[in-house]
């Protein structure tokens, strides 16, 4: 067997890692191309051993990208999802986090010019259809890489990059609230019913409020993560997924390979103690929030999972609006690792909900530059050696 090279780059964007790699030195034949991928991420596999994946979903996702022809646009990024334990990889979400490490990858690239101070880059996202502003700080010959910056979850600083989700309302059902309503009852088949909200703004999220399940909303780790919790959370998931047309009625469900719809649980701010051992207190959040990735409870909080999150809190009438009633300005939630800020600007326009811009700060790292290798049978032409 002979292996073909593949050029990619390695970063840390928020709380997330991955590799960026262009699209012209992958398989054209998606089938060819999502299993290089797989190869080149060690999937199937949970420990994801004969690869570059981490062996947990933060580290187990890649941003494909390739150079625009529009002029008003850097880069177009293709965000992926890559199972630990299946064949697959999901190109339904998108991550807001690697949305940061894709504009410092354009500017160190060359996709775009870099200016004193700050340079905007334009993202074009295929899985939301929108665009993603990131604010990256540079000078003329760069990217700057010493900041005063921090986010829980991510040891050191470095300098703040501004990710803005571009009229991010209805990113991927085509509505910002996908039920048509600012609450829904689910009925679980113990005969319970749930109250929650749906939205959907940069990914789509169902929010459940934690005294629903008989929880603090506080609890990390194993604490949280038990099978009965996890469960129900999951056949709200499904419901409510298959109301939105996001999951076939008799389709057979796993978290692992049915990223959305995506849910969280909301509470309000609490004091608690993080997963790094800080104590969070309750009066510097003004939300408390434990998201699910793949069918465990997330170490920090999806950036587009905040954004759902800041947009429900200007919307009347969400069990996330009850508890930011009285937040005016960005919104902080705790999450198990610390907090995260999220910013949205939502307009009322004839009762259809409009999410102008959405704004978050990260930051980002190269961590490194290669090849990877993948088997050369992948490619049906010539391709980068």
């Amino acid at each position: 067997m002979t292996f073909t090279k593949i050029p990619c780059v390695l970063m840390r964007g928020g709380t997330s890692k991955g590799l960026i790699i262009n699209k012209q030195h992958l398989p054209t034949d998606p089938s060819n191309r999502n299993k290089a991928i797989l190869r080149i991420y060690g999937s199937p596999d949970k420990r994801q051993i004969d690869g570059v994946g981490g062996g947990t979903p933060l580290t187990s996702k890649v941003a494909l990208i390739k150079k625009s022809d529009d002029e008003n646009i850097d880069i177009i990024y293709t965000f992926g999802q890559v199972s630990l334990f299946n064949e697959e990889i999901d190109y339904k979400p998108t991550c807001g986090n690697m949305a940061a490490a894709v504009g410092l990858y354009a500017v160190e690239e060359g996709f775009c010019q870099p200016a004193d101070g700050v340079t905007t880059v334009r993202i074009y996202n295929t899985n939301t259809k929108k665009v993603i502003e990131t604010d990256v700080p540079t000078t003329r010959n760069g990217p700057v890489f010493n900041g005063d910056y921090s986010i829980d979850g991510v040891p050191g600083k470095a300098p703040r990059i501004n990710v803005s989700f571009i009229d991010s309302g209805g990113a991927i059902t085509g509505n910002v609230l996908p039920t048509g309503h600012v609450r829904d009852i689910v009925k679980a088949k113990s005969g319970l019913e749930y109250e929650v909200s749906v939205i959907d703004s940069a990914n789509t999220l169902v929010f459940v409020t934690a005294d629903q399940l008989n929880i603090a909303g506080t609890e990390i780790g194993n604490a949280f993560n038990e099978k009965s919790i996890l469960a129900t959370l999951e056949e709200i998931r499904i419901s409510v997924g298959v109301q939105i047309g996001l999951i076939e009625k008799d389709e057979i469900v796993e978290p692992t390979s049915h990223a959305l719809p995506k849910i969280a649980v909301i509470s309000e701010p609490a004091n608690y103690k993080s997963s790094t051992g800080i104590d969070i207190n309750r009066m510097d959040i003004d939300i408390t929030g434990r998201y699910i990735s793949m069918g465990t409870l997330h170490q920090a909080f999806a950036v587009s999972g905040g954004i759902a999150i800041a947009t429900a809190g200007l919307i009347p009438g969400t069990n996330v609006a009850d508890i930011l009633s009285d937040v005016n300005g960005p919104v902080n939630i705790g999450h198990p690792s610390g907090f995260i800020e999220v910013e949205a600007d939502v307009d009322n326009m004839n009762g259809q909900y409009v999410v102008n811009r959405a704004t978050i700060g990260r930051t980002a790292r190269y961590l490194m530059k290669g090849y990877c290798g993948v088997p050369s049978e992948l490619f049906q032409e010539k391709c980068y050696n």
